[in-house]
């Protein structure tokens, strides 16, 4: 993965309790700490999706195995199409898969450390729309390579994305950039019909063999939306998706899981020598 160095040297939270500035840049409020700076609880999330080696490595990891079974279904799609008949030949014969784009394929957290560093919530969608326009996201690490080797396959890619329609045009030329395949206005349905209208279109005259994301939804629509039980319940209810049809990029920067209350243990706290 591509290391944004400009803020990643100073995504720090101090050990007064305050916060970093990036370097040459004066925080937002001096004053500001840790109890007055909620989101500087977003940092331990936010080092290991940019900085750490194991993203790194899970991220490739995750892409080398959706390569590998990709080349599989292809191999056995067009087998099947092959030895069709008359009309017992597949109804779709455009091949397809449907991939998200942020922390799916390409890489926001300049844009999130920087909200974070001047104490402003990423939370709340209201920096992303100067990020889509003007921004330079990194790729996820082995995206490039898996998405190339599909479209050497003769898949159809569709990348279907709740970024804004509006910054189609600025989407487009950040993904041109970073040297994607089959990016067009035809394949790069952003936000405006609700992810599943739009998987449906893709749907209605392709075979979709794989889709990749980083939160539930993008695979159903029944995870929008849903509380956390319901979503864990509908994971085990599709487990035999995970890996084969639906393939999950790891994000802990935000999702609907972010202010869940977690199980603690109830012993009493010791502290060794």
């Amino acid at each position: 993965m591509r290391k944004i160095t400009a803020i990643a040297v100073a995504l720090a939270v101090g050990s007064a309790g305050g916060y970093v500035a990036a370097a040459g840049q004066a925080p937002a409020a001096a004053t500001e700490t840790s109890s007055a700076c909620t989101v500087s609880q977003y940092a331990m999330a936010l080092r290991w999706q940019q900085q750490s080696a194991e993203a790194q490595a899970l991220q490739a990891q995750t892409y080398a195995m959706a390569t590998a079974k990709l080349e599989q279904k292809v191999k056995e799609a067009r087998t099947k199409s092959n030895n069709g008949k008359g009309n017992s030949a597949p109804k779709h014969q455009k091949l397809a898969i449907i991939t998200d784009l942020d922390e799916t394929v390409i890489d926001n957290t300049a844009l999130l450390a920087r909200d974070m560093q001047q104490c402003h919530d990423y939370t709340t969608w209201d920096t992303w729309g100067a990020w889509e326009q003007d921004g330079h996201p990194a790729l996820i690490n082995g995206a490039k390579d898996f998405l190339d080797r599909a479209d050497q396959l003769g898949v159809d890619i569709y990348y279907i994305s709740d970024r804004s329609v509006e910054n189609l045009d600025a989407t487009l030329a950040s993904l041109e950039e970073l040297g994607l395949p089959q990016v067009d206005e035809d394949q790069v349905l952003l936000l405006g019909p609700p992810k599943q209208e739009r998987r449906a279109k893709v749907q209605s005259d392709h075979r979709v063999l794989m889709q990749l994301g980083d939160t539930l939804h993008d695979f159903d629509q029944r995870f929008a939306g849903s509380p956390l039980t319901q979503q864990r319940s509908l994971v085990e209810q599709n487990v035999e998706k995970f890996g084969d049809e639906w393939i999950v990029l790891p994000n802990p920067t935000y999702g609907s899981w972010s202010k869940a209350a977690l199980d603690v243990w109830d012993a009493e706290l010791t502290v060794g020598d």
